[in-house]
C-alpha cells in the first residue's frame, strides 16, 4: 500500500485552518498518530523509513511525543537500541530515564512530521554533550521543504507541500475560517 494511501485511508491528513506547534497557521494538517495507530502500518512506515539509511546507526533517537512510535519502528527495523527526548519542567528537551548515549556513538534522529525543523534541532541540541555523528534525520511526513537540518539530511517517506502562513498574513483568518490546533503541543 501506498504511503500517501494510508494516510489519507486513516485521516491523518485534514484540511481546513489550522495552528501549528511552530505558530504558523496552515491549511493542511498532518496527525500521523491516526496511521500509526494501527501496529500493521506502523510496522510497515517503519520498515520503509529504516530503509532509507544507509549506514546504521548505534541508536536511534525521537522526541517525545509525536516521534516515539515510529522512532521505535525504525529501531526494530534497522535492529538497534531506541532512545527517546522529553521535555523537563522548564520545557527543554533532554534524554531523561538513565538514557546516555557513547561519544561518536551513530545517531539517526526520527521524527513522524517536520514542519519547520524545530523540535528535531531541539533534539540534536539535547544530544550535543553526547558528542554523537547525528548521520541522518527521518520523518514520514517532510513538509518543511527542506532537504537538510544543519547540514544532516533529511529522509522522508513522502514530502507535501502543504501552505503555511504567518499569522498577521493569514488568508483563512481574513476569511473568518475558525482556526483549530488538534496537535500534542499546547
Amino acid at each position: 500500500m501506498e504511503i500517501m494511501e494510508i494516510l489519507k485511508k486513516t485521516n491523518a491528513i485534514l484540511n481546513g485552518h489550522f495552528l501549528l506547534s511552530s505558530g504558523l497557521h496552515s491549511d493542511t494538517y498532518i496527525q500521523c498518530a491516526q496511521a500509526l495507530k494501527y501496529p500493521e502500518y506502523a510496522e510497515m512506515l517503519g520498515k520503509a523509513l529504516s530503509e532509507k539509511f544507509n549506514e546504521k546507526p548505534d541508536y536511534v533517537v525521537s522526541p517525545a511525543l509525536g516521534g516515539l512510535i515510529i522512532g521505535y519502528e525504525v529501531a526494530r527495523g534497522l535492529k538497534t537500541p531506541f532512545l527517546f527526548t522529553e521535555r523537563n519542567k522548564e520545557g527543554v528537551m533532554e534524554l531523561r530515564r538513565n538514557f546516555f548515549i557513547e561519544e561518536s556513538a551513530k545517531v539517526i534522529i526520527i521524527e513522524d512530521v517536520i514542519t519547520t525543523g524545530k523540535s528535531t534541532l531541539e533534539v540534536v541540541k539535547a544530544l550535543e554533550k553526547y558528542k554523537p555523528q547525528i548521520i541522518g534525520i527521518g520523518c514520514i511526513v517532510n513538509r518543511s521543504k527542506k532537504k537538510d537540518l544543519n547540514n544532516i539530511k533529511i529522509q522522508s517517506l513522502v514530502e507535501i507541500d502543504a501552505k503555511t502562513y504567518e499569522p498577521d498574513n493569514c488568508p483563512l483568518c481574513k476569511e473568518n475560517i475558525p482556526a483549530v490546533k488538534p496537535g500534542s503541543r499546547k
